[in-house]
C-alpha cells in the first residue's frame, strides 16, 4: 500500500508493520529488469508500446521500468499515470486522494498500453483502470505488468509479467516501494 494512501485510509494515520522481507532492494531491481526485458521480446520492441501506472503504487514502477528501458533498448517508450478512483465499484470506500492524477501521454487509439501496478489482489483497480482507459481511446491492446501477485482475485483476471507470486492471507498486507517488498500488516498509531 503506498505511503500516500495509506495515510488516507481508516483507521487514519496507520503504521504499517513489516513481519517480512520478500524481496531486498536488488531483489526487486533483478525482478523488474526481467520483466522489462519480458516487455520488450513479447511486442518485439517498444515502438508502440506505452505504460500506464496505476495510481499509486503503480506510478513509481512504471517510471523505474522507462528507466530501464532507457538502458535495455536505447529509448523508452511514453509514460503515463492513472487514477482510477472515480472508476472503482466501491468509491466512497476507499480514499480519493487529491494529489493522484491521471496524466496520459497522449491518444491511446492503436497502441499497446502497459498497465504498471504494484500489487494485483482482488482485480478490481485493474477492472476500474480498464474501463478508465477507454476515456483514452481505443488502444490495440492492454497488458497488465505487476511487481507482486498476491492471489484472492475476485475477477478473472490475470497479469501478463509478475515480479514474484506471493500467495498471502487476506489478512496480510503487501507493501512495494523501490527499496523492496515486505509483508505485514497496519497498526493504529
Amino acid at each position: 500500500m503506498a505511503d500516500r494512501e495509506r495515510r488516507h485510509t481508516r483507521p487514519l494515520g496507520s503504521v504499517f508493520v513489516p513481519h517480512a522481507e520478500v524481496l531486498s532492494k536488488s531483489d526487486l531491481s533483478r525482478a523488474l529488469t526481467r520483466m522489462a526485458h519480458e516487455i520488450i521480446e513479447r511486442n518485439h520492441g517498444l515502438a508502440n508500446v506505452v505504460l500506464v501506472g496505476l495510481q499509486t503504487g503503480g506510478v513509481p514502477i512504471a517510471e523505474c521500468l522507462g528507466e530501464l528501458f532507457l538502458e535495455i533498448e536505447g529509448s523508452a517508450p511514453p509514460v503515463g499515470s492513472l487514477d482510477v478512483a472515480f472508476y472503482r465499484d466501491d468509491i466512497g470506500l476507499r480514499p480519493v486522494l487529491p494529489e493522484a492524477s491521471t496524466e496520459m501521454p497522449g491518444d491511446l487509439t492503436g497502441k499497446i498500453v502497459v498497465l504498471v501496478d504494484d500489487v494485483l489482489y482482488t482485480g478490481r483497480t485493474v477492472r476500474a483502470a480498464l474501463n478508465a482507459l477507454s476515456d483514452f481511446g481505443r488502444a490495440a491492446q492492454v497488458q497488465l505488468a505487476v511487481v507482486v501477485d498476491r492471489g484472492h482475485r475476485e475477477l478473472p483476471l490475470r497479469p501478463d509479467f509478475v515480479g514474484k507470486n506471493l500467495p498471502t492471507s487476506r489478512e496480510e498486507l503487501v507493501d512495494v516501494t523501490l527499496e523492496g517488498v515486505a509483508l505485514g500488516h497496519l497498526e493504529s498509531r
